[in-house]
This record gives structure tokens, C-alpha cells and sequence, in this order.
């Protein structure tokens, strides 16, 4: 039998701990090798939108499966099909907006965790959408964080996000009208906009500023200025492949002369302690979010796993080997 398991049911097991154990653990999986394997993202272009899939393996988890999403008249919906890597058996049908949310935001926890100084406190954070809520919740997470200053275009979202969170976190947050006042003194900037030109000024960065850039996953977006990247010592993406294809901050920046994709780390050689996170405390450093399937795979089969414990979900009969 396989279980199918609602946007209902991964809101009721999945956690910002457990996903950021998960995310981390794929990091380490990947750098250790073993069998694991990430594709970079592929998208079929359709006559009202675009299918998205991204897939991979993780045989010391057990695991391998997809992520796919088509978006089709302004409509997404993001499932993930979890198999066996034992038997090839369909464990599970889960649908995966939320676990994507949740992984998205735990990926930034994970690199604030290896590259920001220990001793942050005080968050920069533009967006205030879905995606901003988790980033939110995982950097602080991580971090003994006691400001957020929220940035969006508007007004009245940002306000409304102040208030939605603030009880879910310990420290302080306060909306802010300029991008300038969200950055400057900032510990930890995040990105998580669907912006085509940069959100901010590098020049306003403070000497031991950590940026998650998150939002960015095509070449036409772009959230940070060469100015930014020139001024990291250490800049680290999810994923080579991917950050070639995808990443518009970089590439603009490999355009302008700035950078070289060689100077790039992958992120989990830092997590496997084959890299540093950072040479110094006064160092600028970047991470380059873009989307792994691996992250969905590693969180997909903690609430499988949860979900079975609990006796959670829908058991369906769907082929006659399940």
C-alpha cells in the first residue's frame, strides 16, 4: 500500500527542527557520496506554463523520488512520489507545497548554522511571502537572533507579516520603509524575493555579514549587486550544475568580471568540513539557494516515516506489488 499524505498531514508532523536535521543530513549524504545523487532542476515549457521536476537518490536513506510541479494558468501544485531504493516499492504520494516551504527555509538555517558568525544577532530580512515566513523560522532557529528587520515593497504586508510572526519567534521584529535600514548592522541578510534587479547596495554590508540569497532561481532574477559579490571572501551554492543554470546573481557577476565560477564552493563540502565557512570574523560571506531535490527527499522521508508511527495519512492501493 502507499500512503497518501495532504498538505494537511505534512503540516501536522513536519517541524523547523526536523527539517533542518533533514537538510543537513542531505548535505552530508551528498558529500560523502555512497550512492547519492542530486539532477539539477529541468523545466518543459507548455503553451499556458511550465512542468518542473527535480530528482534524486539517497540510498543511505533508503530513499529516491521527484519533486514536480507544474505551473499552468497561475495554478502550482508540488508533489513529491517517495520510493524504495531497496525494492523500488511507491512509499508515499505527498503533497508538497508546505515541505518545500519548509525545506527552502532550513536550507538557509543550515548554511547560517556552518557560515555566519556564532554570534549574530540581528537579522536583515526582504520578503514577506510564504518562503520569508520559513527563512525567518530557521535562522532563528540557529541563531541567538534578537532583531529582524523586515523589508517588502509593501507597506501593509509588512506590516501584516510582523504581526503573523512575531509570536512565533523570540526576538524582536519591526518592519522597515528602506531597503538601507534592513541591511546596515545586519549579522545575517536573507533574500527571498522574485526580484529582477538587486534588493540592496553591497556597499551597505557590514565587515561579518553572512547573506542567504534565496530567491533567485532564474537567470532573469537577480537579488544582489556585483558589489556583493566582489566584496564576499567566501561564496557557496547549493549546487554547481544548478547555480550555472540558475543562478542569475552569479552569472551576471561572472558576466561583469567579478567572479569565476572556480572561486564557487558547493556547500556540502563545507558541511563535510572540506572547506571553511569562513576565514574570519570580519569576512562577508554568501550562500546561493536555488533548490535540491535531495532536500525534498531527505524531508519527505522523515514524515513518511513520522506519518507511519503515527498512523497518519491515507493507505491507497495502487500497484499490485505494494
Amino acid at each position: 500500500m502507499t500512503l497518501l499524505l495532504t498538505e494537511r498531514d505534512v503540516q501536522s508532523l513536519l517541524t523547523m527542527d526536523l527539517a533542518l536535521e533533514a537538510v543537513e543530513a542531505a548535505f552530508h549524504d551528498l558529500a560523502a557520496g555512497a550512492g547519492s545523487v542530486n539532477q539539477a532542476r529541468r523545466r518543459i515549457p507548455l503553451k499556458n506554463g511550465t512542468l518542473h521536476y527535480m530528482a534524486g537518490a539517497l540510498p543511505v536513506q533508503g530513499v529516491l523520488g521527484l519533486k514536480m510541479y507544474p505551473v499552468v494558468a497561475g495554478r502550482v501544485t508540488f508533489l513529491v512520489p517517495l520510493y524504495s531504493v531497496e525494492t523500488g516499492r511507491l512509499l508515499a504520494l505527498i503533497e508538497a507545497d508546505y515541505l518545500g516551504r519548509m525545506r527552502t527555509g532550513a536550507a538557509s538555517g543550515v548554511a547560517t548554522k556552518y557560515m555566519a558568525r556564532p554570534d549574530a544577532k540581528t537579522l536583515g530580512l526582504f520578503g514577506t511571502g510564504g518562503q520569508a515566513r520559513t527563512q525567518l523560522l530557521a535562522v532563528c532557529a540557529v541563531r541567538p537572533i534578537e532583531q529582524v528587520r523586515v523589508y517588502g515593497r509593501s507597506p501593509e504586508k509588512r506590516a501584516a507579516f510582523v504581526r503573523e510572526m512575531q509570536p512565533l519567534v523570540n526576538a524582536q521584529l519591526m518592519a522597515v520603509d528602506q531597503p538601507r535600514a534592513a541591511v546596515e548592522g545586519a549579522d545575517v541578510v536573507v533574500t527571498m524575493t522574485t526580484a529582477s534587479q538587486p534588493v540592496f547596495s553591497g556597499e551597505w554590508l557590514t565587515p561579518g555579514a553572512h547573506i542567504n540569497a534565496a530567491g533567485g532561481n532564474h537567470l532573469q532574477r537577480r537579488e544582489i549587486d556585483g558589489v556583493t559579490v566582489r566584496r564576499c571572501g567566501r561564496i557557496a551554492v547549493d549546487m554547481l550544475e544548478q547555480a550555472r543554470l540558475e543562478c542569475g546573481d552569479l552569472a551576471a557577476a561572472v558576466a561583469e568580471g567579478l567572479l569565476t565560477w572556480e572561486a564557487v564552493t558547493e556547500f556540502a563540502d563545507i558541511v563535510a568540513h572540506k572547506a571553511p565557512g569562513r576565514a574570519a570574523a570580519d569576512e562577508i560571506t554568501l550562500f546561493e539557494s536555488h533548490g535540491l531535490a535531495v532536500w525534498d527527499l531527505a524531508t519527505a522521508v522523515r514524515v513518511y516515516e513520522l506519518a507511519v508511527q503515527r498512523g497518519v495519512g491515507q493507505s491507497i492501493p495502487l500497484f499490485a506489488d505494494n
